[in-house]
């Protein structure tokens, strides 16, 4: 195990009715709000006059940015970049899932920078001075409200990126499991999908010694096995939503990174590039490219990593490491495949038109990936054993 420094300053209010701390955890940074979110979904569940009425009474500005979008765009960025310059913002809050999270924590990014908000994505611009922001999740998913981590996409250029920096973690966020009551089978099972996903990009990483921080990763693993599928078919099942809200918290939060060098991350940075020009739930990308990646970096030299899963967390019994790696691999398209999650691009429509293009965007920076680090040849390979 490495050494490491591990701070989360995110508060965490979580359970019900918690909506209804945020205006003294607001005042303590500031009094004029950009409140952002997305569609009709946080008025339907009545979140949003609750939100409302806590700025209210607790005598606090607000001005709106409504309708981001899922693969949040740097133009909805740039709007309400403009809002908070013009109304002389000093928080924002964020009500939604990751995609408002993320939008808001790039706006908080660029309030106070002189250039354009994509210069951060594209590695151009640090973090500096950024405005204090605030959540209030709905969806179990991205784990955005507890880092620093925000990944946004260009249209025009048909490029999705990810940013961070620690500046940028919430400095509270509301998880309370009965706002995610109303989310549809569909982006349940994405939202479990992407939990795990985040959990295998720091599990299969560099690293020896760590035996505690793949324990807890196990266990989150375990978590979405167990809760998932019980979320699909109980919507409000307070149990289920809110083990599974939790999980999505730990997952990326660092937790379980602490004492290993890096994370892979080859496989987010693949589906980024396929919902980039697609659009694809962000979830159900990776409910394709995960396990696939997982074949494709299968070795000698890594099946023991795998073997540790699939017996850990899958309870395989296989003693023979590569055999038990294969089996490992294929329990999780199983599950994926419960979830009803599509298993290839075809099964979403996507053809193979832009590998080509897809694969060098996606190494642009250098190769990818630290389990086993990948080069365009093989970010193409993967997208084609994918279809």
């Amino acid at each position: 195990m490495q050494n490491f420094n591990f701070h989360v300053p995110t508060k965490i209010l979580f359970g019900r009715e918690k909506v209804n701390e945020i205006g003294k955890e607001i005042k303590k940074y500031g009094s004029r709000v950009l409140l952002t979110y997305g569609g009709g979904s946080v008025k339907k569940i009545g979140l949003y006059d609750q939100v409302v009425n806590q700025l209210k009474e607790n005598g606090i500005s607000f001005f709106e940015l409504s309708g981001i979008k899922p693969n949040p765009r740097v133009t909805s960025v740039r709007d309400g970049v403009e809002i908070c310059r013009e109304n002389a913002i000093d928080f924002i809050l964020a009500i939604g899932g990751g995609s408002v999270i993320d939008a808001s924590k790039a706006i908080a990014a660029a309030v106070n920078y002189d250039g354009d908000a994509w210069d951060f994505p594209m590695q151009k611009a640090k973090v500096k001075d950024p405005l204090p922001l605030g959540t209030v999740l709905t969806l179990a998913a991205t784990g955005s409200e507890m880092n620093g981590n925000a990944v946004i996409s260009n249209e025009e250029t048909q490029e999705k990126r990810g940013m961070a920096s620690n500046a940028l973690r919430p400095k509270f966020s509301v998880l309370d499991p009965t706002y995610t009551f109303s989310v549809n089978k569909y982006h349940t099972a994405a939202g479990t999908v992407d939990i795990m996903s985040h959990i295998f990009e720091n599990y299969f990483a560099p690293g020896n010694g760590t035996f505690v921080q793949d324990a807890i990763a196990e266990s989150i693993m375990k978590t979405c096995l167990k809760y998932g599928p019980i979320a699909l078919e109980e919507p409000e099942n307070y149990e289920a939503r809110a083990n599974l809200l939790w999980a999505g918290s730990l997952a990326l939060n660092g937790l379980t990174l602490t004492g290993k060098m890096m994370g892979d991350w080859a496989t987010h940075g693949i589906e980024h590039e396929v919902s980039a020009i697609y659009d694809l739930t962000h979830g159900a990308g990776l409910a394709i490219i995960h396990p696939v990646w997982m074949q494709y970096v299968l070795t000698e030299k890594t099946a023991p990593k795998f073997a540790q899963m699939a017996r850990n967390v899958w309870n395989i019994e296989e003693p023979e490491d590569m055999k038990a790696a294969e089996d490992g691999i294929k329990a999780v398209r199983a599950f994926f495949n419960s979830l009803e999650m599509p298993a290839r691009l075809s099964d979403v429509d996507i053809p193979g038109d832009h590998f080509d293009a897809m694969a060098e965007k996606a190494c642009y920076f250098g190769k990818i990936g630290s389990f086993k680090r990948l080069d365009p040849k093989d970010v193409y390979a993967i997208l084609d054993k994918a279809l």
